[in-house]
């Protein structure tokens, strides 16, 4: 599952030459979109070693909920794409003032900076934990399908296909399979400054975004028996993030702050709700439309938006808003401690009575490592790096 890192991360100036514009702070309501992304994100993963069926919320909670919350975290994931695909193109918007404008190199230097220092030491403990005979770290081949050696493995991965990877090797490594959403994003984001550059106009570049959209349920209905190829394809997920690409020229365009765009806004809320609820088993091709579509109008409607003091002083949201900005870091090693619990309680293994505390603790460890990964070396490094590639060019 991919979580990154969005270009919203950084407050201050934006950089790449002359036409940089400064980049705003942080937005209150992607920061919670992304909160409540990564919550369902690792929700799933944790349900998946250690089910919550049989823990103590079944006595308060009904066991279909409880699936239907628990199970369906990979629209999650594509929340996470919608708001990436916004991000990144109102992100480009204000550095470069139109998106035929980019500065491709900077655009690169600022995607490597920000990704690969974090992705290459979770790489690296995985692979060293899976030498070290972790099963949850270790390549094991399914039987009738081929073995995977760590070196094709990181290399997928650091490659971005790695989810192309899987379609011909399925499940080979617990923690290493859940980067195959960073393929997907970052294969969209290879192409997406040489669009910009080469097409210029912005109808046409709209137009390859609209065929996205419209090409990924179509892609998904050829799949529906393989979820390998229906929820991991590039062309699978293409058509989220380009839901969020356009939603940000929607909403340079279109204000929702009306009585009737909270209205929308609302409806849209349900829309994601009810479709998570529903589930992704029997909705495997337009499930996934409808969560991208929803989570775009909501982030139309955060443009500008004006978040009232009491949200401001909430304790819940203020949490909500620190997943949210460091979700790049609890995707990469959230499931580094989840592989290692289940070194130590096996998959299914758990007694129900400690399901519960296991799973904060889970959560808390996770976001203890997020927090000193962040704090310690992503961000030292995320700058060090900017300033080293974008050198010469406008100050970060």
């Amino acid at each position: 599952m991919s979580l990154l890192p969005s270009p919203s991360a950084a407050t201050g100036p934006g950089a790449a030459g002359a036409s940089a514009q400064p980049l705003q702070a942080r937005n209150f309501r992607i920061d919670i979109l992304r909160g409540i992304a990564i919550s369902l994100v690792l929700l799933l993963h944790f349900h998946l070693s250690y089910s919550l069926l049989d823990s103590p919320l079944a006595a308060v909670l009904p066991a279909e909920f409880i699936k239907a919350v628990a199970r369906n975290g990979n629209y999650g994931v594509t929340m996470f794409f919608v708001v990436s695909g916004y991000l990144i193109t109102s992100t480009t918007l204000r550095r470069y003032g139109s998106l035929g404008n980019v500065d491709v190199r900077s655009f690169y230097a600022f995607r490597f900076a920000r990704i690969v220092p974090c992705l290459v030491v979770a790489l690296v403990v995985i692979v060293v934990l899976g030498l070290l005979k972790q099963p949850a770290f270790m390549n094991v081949a399914k039987p009738g399908w081929p073995e995977v050696g760590y070196p094709v493995a990181v290399l997928s991965v650091l490659s971005f296909w790695h989810n192309v990877l899987m379609q011909h090797a399925w499940y080979f490594n617990y923690a290493m399979n859940i980067y195959w959403s960073l393929s997907v994003e970052e294969v969209f984001y290879l192409a997406f400054p040489l669009l910009c550059f080469g097409l210029k106009r912005q109808w046409a570049i709209v137009a390859v975004w609209v065929l996205a959209i419209v090409v990924g349920p179509i892609y998904r209905s050829f799949h529906t028996d393989d979820e390998i190829y229906f929820m991991y394809g590039y062309l699978a997920c293409f058509d989220a993030v380009a839901f969020g690409c356009c939603a940000a020229l929607l909403a340079q365009r279109f204000s929702l702050g009306s009585w009737g765009g909270r209205q929308l806004q609302l409806a849209a809320a349900c829309l994601v709700a009810v479709t998570y609820l529903r589930g992704i088993q029997g909705n495997e091709v337009f499930g996934f439309t409808a969560i991208a579509a929803g989570t775009a109008v909501l982030l139309i409607g955060a443009h500008n938006e004006r978040v009232p003091g009491w949200a401001l002083r909430s304790r819940a949201l203020a949490g909500l808003r620190w997943l949210g900005r460091h979700s790049y870091e609890l995707y990469l090693f959230h499931i580094i401690v989840l592989g290692l619990m289940r070194s130590f309680v096996p998959r299914g293994a758990m007694p129900a009575v400690y399901k519960l505390p296991a799973m904060v603790f889970f959560v808390a460890a996770s976001v203890l490592v997020a927090w000193g990964v962040a704090r310690f070396y992503s961000e030292p490094m995320n700058a060090r790096l900017r300033a080293f590639l974008l050198r010469g060019r406008a100050a970060l």
